[in-house]
C-alpha cells in the first residue's frame, strides 16, 4: 500500500484539483484507491449533515466503498481556520484522533491512499498542533503543490524544507499553473533545481480532470 499526503504553498493552491486529478490517474490504471480528507472547514448542511465540496470530490472519484464520513470525519460549516471553527463550537481537534480515523481507510486494504491537507504544511489544529504532525504519526509520503505565481519560489522551498525537517519524504511536486505567471518556464526551471525530487506533473489552466490526469508520471511515486 502507498500512502501519501497532498499539501501546498498556500491554501487555495489546488490540492483538491490535483488530489482528484491523481485519484483518477490511478483509477485508469484499475488500481484501488482510497482517500482521507481528515479536516474540513466550509460545509453545506445537507440531510442534517455537513457535507464539504472537496471531500464529496474525492468521494465521487474513489473506488473503495467508502462513506463520506469515513473520507471526512472532521467538518466545520464556517470557512475558516479549522481551529477557529473547532473553538468557536466547542470542539478540538486532536492529532490521534485524525490516526484514528485514519486507521479505517487503511482498513480499505487499497493499492494506493491519497490524502488532502487544508491549507498548507504548518496547518494549525489549536493546543500548539500542527496537522503535519498527524502525516508523521501515520507515516505518509508527501507530494507537494505549486501554485506557480510570484512567490512561489520561497513559499515551495520553505515548504519543501518543513517536511524534510519533519522527517518525512517529499517524493514529488506538481507545478499548477491555473492563475498564469510570467516568465513561467524559468520558475518550473528554478524549481527543478531547487526541489530534490521529480515534478509529477505540470498542470494548465481549467483543464478537466481527465485531461490533467493523464498529465501525472504515476510511476514516479513507486520508485
Amino acid at each position: 500500500m502507498y500512502k501519501f499526503f497532498i499539501t501546498a504553498t498556500d491554501t487555495d493552491a489546488g490540492k483538491t484539483f490535483v488530489a482528484q486529478s491523481l485519484v483518477k490517474a490511478l483509477t485508469n490504471q484499475s488500481l484501488k484507491v482510497a482517500v482521507f480528507k481528515p479536516v474540513s472547514a466550509g460545509c453545506d448542511l445537507i440531510n442534517n449533515k455537513l457535507v464539504n465540496e472537496d471531500a464529496k470530490l474525492l468521494f465521487d472519484l474513489a473506488n473503495c466503498n467508502q462513506s463520506l464520513n469515513e473520507i471526512n470525519p472532521i467538518a466545520f460549516k464556517e470557512p475558516i481556520a479549522p481551529h477557529i471553527a473547532a473553538k468557536h463550537t466547542s470542539n478540538k481537534i486532536a492529532v490521534n484522533d485524525l490516526s484514528d480515523h485514519y486507521k479505517a481507510v487503511i482498513a480499505t486494504n487499497a493499492d494506493y491512499v491519497i490524502t488532502e491537507g487544508a491549507g498548507g504544511w504548518r496547518l494549525p489544529l489549536g493546543n500548539g498542533k500542527f496537522l503535519s504532525e498527524f502525516v508523521q504519526n501515520t507515516k505518509q509520503q508527501v507530494v507537494l503543490v505549486v501554485n506557480m505565481k510570484l512567490g512561489c519560489l520561497n513559499h515551495a522551498v520553505l515548504t519543501y524544507q518543513a517536511i524534510l525537517a519533519d522527517g518525512l519524504e517529499c517524493v514529488a511536486w506538481v507545478a499548477n499553473c491555473f492563475e498564469g505567471m510570467d516568465y513561467l518556464d524559468d520558475n518550473i526551471d528554478e524549481l527543478t533545481k531547487l526541489l530534490d525530487c521529480p515534478m509529477l506533473a505540470k498542470l494548465d489552466k481549467e483543464q478537466s480532470i481527465d485531461v490533467a490526469a493523464n498529465k501525472f508520471n504515476v510511476e514516479l511515486l513507486t520508485r
